[in-house]
């Protein structure tokens, strides 16, 4: 089989594309040929780090494709089957989290390649509404987003959303799920396509990344924020939060490093949660919400698998608005 394979050099320059042994399907695994494959600021993130005696392996968390062969004692899946890949491994229940979660595509092989290996209970059918774009860009990032808005932000209808840094495949996803519920979202991007893109799909306001934020929302104060920006923006959001207001975090794209006077935490009573991935329980329960509004992904870019690189450099540059895909089989 074809597939991109990351060598002991770090980063983007670590991917060549090439011949991979096949492999069959263990007890309780099945052999997914895979249409397309999603990429997520993970995969940069694991190549980045890995480095001299670290064994070669096939990045990637998200795809979907169709079963073609079954593990000694799979039930309830056939060949032929159109799934989905869940790339959240040993994480079965919402309150059972892991100190680290297991994701697929590092170390475990993923699916920047024409076939995966997976645990049966890792695939879920393809909605029959989803294009095999829509379907392959889909789990990693959007099991994201369901945890951060619901599990852990508690997000109702009729609340106020902020995300800054509206762009990538999270970000995109919360919005898309927020309105899905009623609830009204304010982006910031130092974009102005993206802010416009933004309004396109329904933001309520699209607001510059650099401006002065408690200026620019005119008082429209917001019950929760999804914030993957980290240092540059996170003093800020206290002066933009309501009493009893929720942060839930899952990045640090502008550093780790934040310092904060506890009064303006304790006094407004704000909640802050920290969140990443999810659990398989809420995989299922995300593929129903998503079933449930008729959600489609919102798709930047696709790029043969050959070209796999290009599209890490695209993701690399945060040049998108959306999910960057790869196309592995008609």
């Amino acid at each position: 089989m074809k597939g991109i394979i990351h060598s002991e050099k770090s980063g983007i320059a670590g991917m060549k594309y090439r011949d991979l042994q096949e492999v069959h399907p263990q007890r309780g695994e099945v052999k997914v040929r895979l249409k397309t494959a999603g990429l997520n600021r993970r995969d940069l993130f694991v190549m980045n780090n890995r480095g001299k005696g670290d064994k070669p392996f096939i990045p990637g968390s998200d795809g979907a494709g169709i079963i073609e062969e079954l593990g000694e004692s799979v039930k309830g899946l056939k060949k032929g089957m159109e799934v989905i890949i869940n790339p959240s491994l040993e994480w079965d229940c919402v309150e059972h989290v892991p100190l680290t979660p297991e994701i697929l595509g590092g170390p475990s092989h993923g699916t920047f390649a024409e076939y995966v290996i997976i645990q049966a209970n890792n695939v879920v059918q393809k909605p029959s509404y989803l294009s095999w774009k829509q379907a392959g860009v889909l789990s990693l990032s959007a099991l994201t987003a369901y945890r951060a808005l619901f599990t852990k932000g508690q997000l109702k209808k009729g609340e106020h959303l902020l995300i800054p840094g509206i762009g990538s495949g999270v970000a995109t996803y919360g919005l898309l799920f927020a309105k899905a519920i009623g609830a009204n979202v304010t982006v910031t991007s130092r974009s102005g396509e993206k802010r416009k893109q933004a309004l396109k799909h329904g933001a309520n306001y699209a607001l510059d990344s650099g401006s002065n934020l408690k200026e620019e929302t005119n008082n429209r104060k917001v019950d929760i924020i999804l914030d993957s920006v980290g240092a540059a923006l996170f003093p800020a959001y206290f002066e933009i939060l309501k009493p009893n207001g929720r942060i839930v975090n899952f990045g640090a794209s502008s550093g780790n490093e934040v310092e904060l006077p506890l009064r303006t935490i304790f006094y407004p009573q704000f909640n802050i949660l920290g969140t990443s991935m999810g659990s398989r329980e809420e995989f299922v329960n995300m593929m129903d919400f998503i079933e449930k509004y008729q959600i489609k992904p919102i798709v930047d870019r696709f790029y043969p698998l050959s070209e796999a690189v290009a599209a890490c450099e695209r993701l690399d540059k945060g040049k998108q608005f959306g999910n960057i895909g790869l196309l592995i089989s008609e």
